[in-house]
Formats: structure tokens, sequence, C-alpha cells
């Protein structure tokens, strides 16, 4: 299902960053080189308070990366691939709460 789009507006819709998608957009605009530690990712990305799902919920960089128990990345392609499992169970545990459970009874 989709909705037109509004008529005479000439700007790119507003779009959501969550996961590794906010996460690749904050690592493009860091002044950061591969390979990198888990310091220096979190020293060149400024808000490392990442979303991780529509709603708003957040998840820590910091915390993400320990996760992993890795300290070293040789890529960023790398490091968006190990992180990807850890977002997505962030994601999946915030829509489990109440609340995310009754929107996913809502009809739309």
């Amino acid at each position: 299902m989709a909705a037109r789009p509004p008529q005479g507006d000439s700007s790119p819709p507003d779009t959501i960053e969550f996961g590794i998608a906010a996460v690749n957009a904050r690592l493009d605009e860091a002044n950061l080189t591969f390979p990198a530690t888990q310091s220096e990712i979190l020293r060149a990305v400024d808000d490392t308070a990442v979303p991780c799902d529509a709603s708003g919920n957040t998840l820590d960089l910091s915390r993400a990366l320990d996760e992993l128990g890795r300290d070293r990345f040789e890529t960023e392609t790398e490091l968006l691939n190990v992180l990807h499992p850890v977002f997505e169970e962030h994601r999946k545990a915030a829509s489990t709460d109440v609340v995310g459970r009754l929107r996913g009874m809502l009809p739309f």
C-alpha cells in the first residue's frame, strides 16, 4: 500500500535512519580511517547514541562495540557487518515491550 506524495512540495521526503544505516552515516561524517580500534571509532563519532528503531529507542555505540568482544576492525564494512546483529537484537528486544506489542496488534 502506498500513499500519494504531497503535491507541490519539491523537498526530499524526511527519512529516519536507524541501526546500521545510522552508524554508517555517522562514520561517513567522521574523520576515521581503517583499520581502527574501538576507542578510535568512539573518538571519531560525535554522537554515540544511535537510534536502533523507528520509535526512537537508542543503543550507545560503545555498548554495541563492547558486545562484540573485539577491539580492532580492518574495514568499515567489517565493522558494519559485525554490528548489524547487535543492533538487530536490540531492535527486536525493544519491539517486545508493551508498547511494541500494542503497535503490532494495530491494523496499520
